[in-house]
């Protein structure tokens, strides 16, 4: 248990590489004119496989690692879904979403609402976005990256999220160019030290039934856990823990075919299509870059199942044949998924755990300084200049900037400790996060394609997301929460239909966006490239039905 002096050794020369090159970046890169959409998009200088790996850096953090990784202990494969079916999604996001991005000259997505629709529906949501962004993402992150450490080294608790939050201060401060430059490196060590954890956990299978390396310790994993490789589950096939000595049915977190033709579209197509946390990458680049960061960032998503599902399953299986029954357990003694990534970290060799550890802590790192952007950005340019200083020289909105992300990190840190009582904090990421999801997707579809959609009918749904998820929550606990969103999805589409139709300022909307069909068509390239992973997912889904 704990890190050795070469684990310490390693962590701070990735911690030196990440922050030199973040300094000479800024450095280099760095305008004599502090300029507002450079600090916050970094504008025309992020490269395509810039934009690809600081999406999958933002996006894959502790939440991914141990989250994810302990719902793969608790349910399987299936949860994977959430990976390879965003690759399918960004693809429908480079081909539709980002063209009108682009050609409206979209910096955040409160400014698209305000554009297409009018200040009303853009400040509720930019209100709603603040509060998911900073009470469940940012302080979530927080804690599982702190838990995660605490376990693999010792550390104090509150210390670790209080490095952590410097940490990610230090390059957020430094502006979307750092960011998306330094996620280049976190993605490489995030990548290279999560396939050494999970060959490490192959590995050890193997060990402890009778094999001979990993594959042999696949082979096992799909004989001990064989109802832990379905990927669209039926009801009542796999019970998982509750952290409270009971367990919950799998399904009412992954409701079958809903993965595939449901609400799990309204989850990813929201997340990575009306997002200001992800879309910021792209935002500032031309079209043709923008597409080609957004297609390596879906090859990198296929991969991201081996990387953070596969342990928690082998976890489980060492988990069922007797290893750390004291380590998975909370302080009540019963199973703890969330556990299941640490427990396996502390288990690695020395020196190799030092880069499993680094590539946890970049995971972590990136997506907070990824969403803290996300934050600033918001607020600075949605609520303070709007409302509070509209003459605001760019100097001034850098530096508000960078004082409300030491803001947002100081909530997250008060907010934290308060989750610690989850027994799968992935789970409550997306149930929560679902609440605002249907309503900013049927705002933003209806927005794209359909030109009589009016602001009374955005800021109707803007209103009654929340009210209308938490009534079916309450009322109907027994419909699964990603069916939840599909209906509220649908009940709010009808609703802004009706309201259009009947508006008489609809029929010739001023406000309509103008739209062709030369802006959806992708180059060659893009298409091959789209053809290839939609093949590789029809045969995932095949394979593993």
């Amino acid at each position: 248990m704990g890190l050795e002096t070469i684990d310490y050794v390693i962590f701070l020369a990735y911690f030196l590489i990440v922050s030199g090159y973040g300094y000479w970046i800024y450095r280099r890169k760095k305008s004599d004119q502090l300029d507002s959409k450079d600090f916050f998009l970094a504008e025309g200088s992020l490269t395509w496989w810039a934009i690809g790996a600081s999406l999958i850096a933002s996006n894959i953090s502790a939440e991914q690692f141990i989250g994810m990784s302990g719902s793969g202990f608790a349910m399987g494969l299936a949860i994977s879904t959430y990976e390879w079916m965003a690759a399918a999604t960004l693809i429908v996001v480079a081909v539709f979403f980002i063209p009108i991005y682009l050609k409206n000259k979209i910096y955040t997505m409160p400014q698209f609402l305000s554009h297409r629709y009018n200040d009303s529906v853009s400040t509720i949501m930019a209100v709603f976005w603040l509060l998911v962004y900073v009470f469940v993402n940012l302080s979530s992150i927080l804690y599982l990256g702190a838990l995660a450490i605490e376990t693999i080294s010792g550390i104090d608790f509150y210390y670790c999220m209080i490095g952590l939050a410097i940490f990610a201060i230090f390059i957020t401060l430094g502006g979307m160019k750092v960011i998306g430059y330094t996620d280049v490196i976190q993605v490489f060590v995030l990548v290279l030290g999560g396939l050494a954890t999970t060959y490490l956990a192959l590995d050890l299978v193997s060990d402890n039934l009778g094999g001979g390396g990993i594959f042999d310790g696949l082979a096992h994993l799909r004989k001990e856990a064989a109802d832990h490789f379905s990927m669209i589950l039926s009801e009542g096939e796999i019970m998982i823990p509750n952290g409270e000595g009971g367990t919950r049915d799998a399904y009412m977190d992954l409701p079958g075919l809903s993965v595939l033709i449901g609400g799990m579209w309204i989850i990813n197509l929201n997340y990575w299509g009306c997002n200001q946390y992800i879309t910021q990458r792209a935002l500032g680049a031309d079209l043709k870059t923008a597409r080609s960061g957004i297609l390596f960032a879906a090859f990198l998503k296929l991969l991201m199942p081996i990387i953070v599902v596969l342990p928690g399953i082998a976890a489980y299986v060492l988990h069922k044949n007797g290893m750390f029954q004291a380590e998975m357990a909370n302080e009540l003694g019963h199973v703890k998924p969330d556990h299941a990534y640490p427990v396996l970290l502390n288990l690695l060799p020395v020196g190799l755990k030092g880069l499993s550890f680094a590539a946890l802590t970049a995971a972590i790192v990136a997506s907070l300084a990824g969403k803290a952007n996300s934050i600033s950005t918001i607020f600075t340019l949605d609520i303070y200049k709007k409302f509070f200083n509209k003459n605001a020289s760019e100097t001034r909105l850098v530096n508000f900037g960078k004082l409300t992300v030491v803001a947002a990190f100081i909530i997250a840190l008060i907010v934290a400790p308060a989750l610690r009582n989850l027994d799968q904090a992935f789970q409550y990421i997306q149930e929560y996060t679902g609440f605002i999801s249907p309503g900013v997707f049927a705002i933003f579809a209806l927005g794209f394609f359909w030109k009589r959609t009016t602001s009374s009918a955005a800021l109707v749904a803007a209103v009654l997301t929340i009210p209308l998820s938490t009534f079916l929550k309450f009322q109907f606990p027994e419909i699964p929460f990603i069916d939840r969103m599909g209906i509220v999805f649908v009940i709010l589409t009808v609703l802004m239909i009706m309201i259009s139709l009947i508006d008489p300022k609809g029929k010739n909307n001023p406000k309509g966006l103008e739209i062709d069909a030369s802006m959806f068509k992708p180059n060659t390239s893009f298409t091959i490239g789209a053809v290839l992973i939609c093949g590789i997912l029809v045969g995932l889904y095949t394979i593993f039905w």
